[in-house]
Parts: structure tokens; C-alpha cells; sequence
């Protein structure tokens, strides 16, 4: 099933710069005799998009044409706030969405969206593999009713800017935008910049009205939503190995059968592996394309701002015990 649906997929997502619109539409599953509202804030060419769609014929072909998948990206049914409340609603089914926005419901699953958690990618992939992201993931599921059922890797955050930053002194008095969850307040206050949450729909205009100074988020996201259009300055800053979580509402997942959740959830992981792949890859070659439209990509020594975050780990900011941040420490040691 894997490479027949996500073969093509992966190759576009990983290669092309510039998908077709068509692909962008909801995905209709005409065939199924149930369609899920898959909802997500992220473009219709990006990874995340582009393997939602394909999960449409698999998820078809694994129950028999019972379940299908309609995708709604670039926030057509809502901010990630927003999405987040249809879940229990039952407005929307499935969604992607960040690790501090599903913190909202419980708190400890949002270590693993918190700066300068992981050491590498090899720590966060040891996470996600990890007991301990398994218990954080029932955790959510008792205190919202919704299902954690795959994660993907969103890219490593960076912050874009007009002017060069290489250490954290040049970010002091910045105003940055960043998503609307508490804990991306975290990097910005550590190093002294002005954090403000502005929906991810309204970035561009608000860099481009000069309404904040800088973003943050990772090189295929930057590209994504054109950002560099309207910022001089990549900053490699890395100050976040990030992940969505994809997320089954509880309302849907309690209406399907035992075999329909299990085809739901296999197929929801194959997506993952998908996207996962495709970012990485792009991550890859995007320093350089960046540079080529003539962007300035600036290398930063993380080690002061690494220390400038590390002492707010286990602050009041911290919605997590000492003992879950060091076992996440101890993994892939």
C-alpha cells in the first residue's frame, strides 16, 4: 500500500518547488461512502499536504471503499486554534497540528516542541519511537478524548529577519511573531526579543506591513509561504526540532469500527513516514536555493542561545515534570 499511494507523492514533494494548484483543492473521496475532514494550516504544495492527499486511495483500498479522506489545507476550515476545538466538535475528523497547541489539553505532550529540547534529529526520532512518547500520547487521549496516531517531522525552526542575527543579543527588544501556544514564547523571552502570536494565515502581511520584525519556522516552511519574500535574513538558529502531531478527533474515532480504526491508523503513519522523508530531504537542498534568490543564510553558533533557553527547561514556563524532561534527556544517549 505504502508505494503505491506514496511512491509518486514523496517524489513530487521532495522534488518540485512549485506544485500544481490543482493539487491544492480538497481532495474529494468520491468512491468512499464516508469522507473524513482532514483540516491542516499548511499549503497546498508543501509535504504535509501532498502525502495527506495520497492517504485518500489507501485509506479507500484498506477498508473497501468504507472511508475515505477529504483534505482542507492553508487553514480553509479554521486556525490551528481553531481545529484543534473541532476535533471534540466533530467538525473536523483528522488534523495536523504542533505539539504546544495539543499542550493546551495536556500539558507534558508539549516537551517535545520546546527550544533546544533535542540535541539532534537523532534524539527527536528517538523520542518519537520512544515509551515515553507513547505515555505522553495517552496522556492527551485521557485528558481530551482525541488520538495521537502518528507524528511527522515539521523541520528545524530558524528565525527570518531584516537584519543578521548570530547571537542572542541581536534579538533583544525584536518583535517576532510565533504561533498562538504559551510555550513558543519560551525561545524569544530567553534571549529578550518581544514575542507575538499571530495567526499562521497572517504572517506574510504582518512582515510585510513591518506589524513584527521577524518569524520563525523551518527552511521548507519559509519557502512555502513565500516569508523570504518579505525578510532579507535567514538565521539558522535551529532553536526548535519540531513535529505535528496527526490527530484523530474522538467523536470519529469512537464511530469506527475496531478494523476501520486500526486500517485509519496504519494509513495515518505511512502519511507520517512520507512527509517526514520529503522534509528532510528538502532541508537538504534549501540553504542553497535560499541563497540563490539572493537571501542572506546566516550561520549562528547555537551554544549561546542553547544556554540562554536550558535555564527556563524546568522554569514556571515548563508544562512538564522534572522526571519526563530527564527521561526525554536520557533517550539516545
Amino acid at each position: 500500500m505504502t508505494n503505491r499511494f506514496f511512491g509518486k507523492t514523496l517524489g513530487l514533494a521532495a522534488s518540485s518547488l512549485a506544485i500544481t494548484s490543482v493539487i491544492g483543492l480538497a481532495s474529494p473521496a468520491l468512491a468512499a461512502d464516508r469522507v473524513l475532514k482532514w483540516a491542516h494550516v499548511y499549503e497546498s504544495s508543501e509535504a504535509y499536504h501532498t502525502c495527506a492527499v495520497a492517504a485518500d486511495g489507501a485509506l479507500q483500498a484498506a477498508t473497501n471503499n468504507r472511508l475515505g479522506i477529504e483534505v482542507f489545507p492553508a487553514s480553509s476550515l479554521g486556525s490551528e486554534v481553531d481545529i484543534n476545538e473541532g476535533l471534540g466538535l466533530g467538525t473536523v475528523d483528522i488534523i495536523y497540528t504542533g505539539q504546544l497547541f495539543a499542550g493546551r489539553a495536556y500539558g507534558p505532550i508539549a516537551i517535545g516542541g520546546a527550544p533546544y529540547m533535542f540535541r539532534d534529529y537523532a534524539h527527536w526520532d528517538a523520542f518519537r519511537n520512544s515509551d515515553l512518547f507513547d505515555e505522553l500520547s495517552a496522556g492527551y487521549t485521557a485528558a481530551s478524548g482525541n488520538h495521537v496516531v502518528a507524528m511527522t517531522y515539521y523541520g528545524a525552526r530558524h528565525v527570518t529577519s531584516n537584519i543578521p542575527i548570530t547571537s542572542p543579543s541581536d534579538m533583544e527588544r525584536l518583535k517576532i511573531r510565533v504561533p498562538n501556544a504559551p510555550l513558543y514564547m519560551m525561545f524569544p523571552r530567553a534571549v529578550g526579543a518581544n514575542p507575538t502570536p499571530i495567526a499562521f494565515a497572517e504572517v506574510y502581511l504582518a512582515l510585510q506591513q513591518g506589524t513584527v520584525d521577524a518569524q520563525e519556522n523551518p527552511l521548507p516552511t519559509i519557502q512555502a509561504k513565500a516569508f523570504y519574500e518579505v525578510q532579507t535574513n535567514i538565521n539558522l538558529t535551529g532553536h526548535i526540532t519540531d513535529a505535528l502531531l496527526t490527530i484523530i478527533g474522538g467523536p470519529t474515532w469512537g464511530s469506527l469500527s475496531a478494523e476501520d480504526q486500526t486500517a485509519l491508523a496504519a494509513v495515518l503513519e505511512d502519511t507520517a513516514t512520507c512527509a517526514t522523508d520529503a522534509i528532510i530531504q528538502l532541508e537538504s537542498e534549501l540553504t542553497q536555493w535560499f541563497r540563490d534568490q539572493g537571501v542572506t543564510v546566516n550561520e549562528v553558533d547555537r551554544g549561546p542561545f542553547i544556554e540562554a533557553v536550558k535555564v527556563m527547561h524546568n522554569g514556571e514556563m515548563a508544562s512538564w515534570d522534572q522526571a519526563t524532561y530527564d527521561r526525554l534527556q536520557s533517550l539516545n544517549q
